[in-house]
């Protein structure tokens, strides 16, 4: 039953973890490199930007610390 229990903890924690990762990507990444190539159909204050950057990098981090608590719940 153990074996069980921990692979479904394992499935959930990379669930989280992947949520993590594409959030960076999206929230992260994607408007710095839009910035660089100056892609924006309409302008936008670099205030916005760094902002909307770091609430998405503290949910990524957030996500990320979640699925390292929830790998805690593994049955040996």
């Amino acid at each position: 039953m153990s074996l069980i229990h921990n692979e479904r903890i394992k499935l959930l924690a990379n669930a989280f973890n992947t949520a993590a990762t594409s959030s960076f990507t999206v929230g992260v990444l994607a408007p710095i490199a839009a910035a660089f190539y100056n892609v924006a159909t309409t302008p936008v204050r670099s205030s916005t930007i760094i902002i909307g950057v770091g609430i998405w990098l503290f949910s990524a981090f957030a996500l990320h610390l979640g699925a390292r608590r929830i790998l805690g719940g593994l049955v040996e």
